[in-house]
């Protein structure tokens, strides 16, 4: 089991298990604590019911403390293992793994709701948060499970990425790096800019937004837009594309050959005749 006393002295780890420093996670804990009581009090059982025992009485389980619930939540965000790993990283029964994790994660929405983390997800909204920055626009792809359906595979189907994603469009603050923006999700083969278009997201007065080639012609009601450029390929006389190859240096020797028994054989195929013997 990962305990949270032992995690939290250690930076770095806690850092590559949680994505959250141990200063963050202090923050995040009260928060997510007071939403644990508000919404399961202590003198009322999961389902709602009145106790009938005290409050701590029956058996202690794995994940009694609210430190250890926010654990085990973000470690399961931050690295999506199976629900037998997340069992044998808690001393938990797989059937619990899936309860807990059920049970916490609208705790975990709402907490980051209250410290006002989540962003906004209103695409009129948006443009009347904030100041003028700089922000950033970018389409996220995370993959899901390949549909049954020939249909929805090729809705679903990323093209680029030759998996089967979601998508979604995201708005960051170039300074602070937070997201801003989420916009809802989309199927892995709708283009970034037909979502942004779709969407119609208004952005805060003032602000420079930098967009990548998936955004293409979009042009909304900002102050500046800018947009990376592809390098173009070289062309050759005979008007086809020139693919950029690395020039091989000669091997040290009789001028980029070697030997092979009396005769003398480039470099390249030296190598395959060496290996041959």
């Amino acid at each position: 089991m990962i305990p949270y006393t032992e995690l939290r002295a250690d930076r770095q780890r806690c850092v590559a298990l949680t994505g959250l420093t141990p200063a963050e996670f202090d923050l995040l804990l009260p928060a997510f604590a007071q939403r644990c009581e508000r919404l399961y009090p202590v003198d009322r059982t999961a389902d709602g019911r009145p106790r009938q025992r005290f409050p701590g009485g029956g058996r202690t389980g794995a994940l009694h403390q609210p430190e250890q619930q926010l654990l085990c939540l973000l470690v399961y965000l931050k690295t999506y293992p199976l629900q037998v790993v997340m069992a044998e990283l808690f001393g938990l029964s797989r059937p619990r793994v899936n309860y807990w994790l059920r049970r916490l994660l609208p705790i975990l929405r709402d907490a980051l709701d209250d410290l006002g983390a989540l962003p906004e997800r209103d695409p009129r909204a948006f443009g009347r948060t904030g100041g003028p920055r700089r922000r950033l626009s970018d389409g996220t792809e995370r993959r899901r499970q390949r549909p049954k359906n020939p249909e929805k595979q090729a809705a679903h189907d990323s093209g680029r990425k030759k998996a089967h994603t979601d998508k979604n469009v995201v708005v960051a603050d170039a300074g602070s790096q937070r997201i801003e923006y989420l916009s809802p999700t989309y199927q892995g083969r709708v283009a970034d800019k037909a979502i942004a278009d779709r969407e119609g997201i208004t952005y805060p007065p003032g602000t420079i937004l930098d967009k990548d080639s998936g955004f293409q012609g979009y042009e909304p009601a900002v102050a500046k837009t800018y947009q990376a450029k592809k390098k173009a390929a070289r062309r050759r006389a005979d008007g086809g594309a020139e693919a950029h190859q690395p020039q091989a240096r000669p091997h040290p020797g009789a001028g980029g050959a070697r030997a092979v028994g009396r005769q003398a054989l480039p470099h390249c195929q030296g190598c395959a005749a060496e290996h041959r013997r």
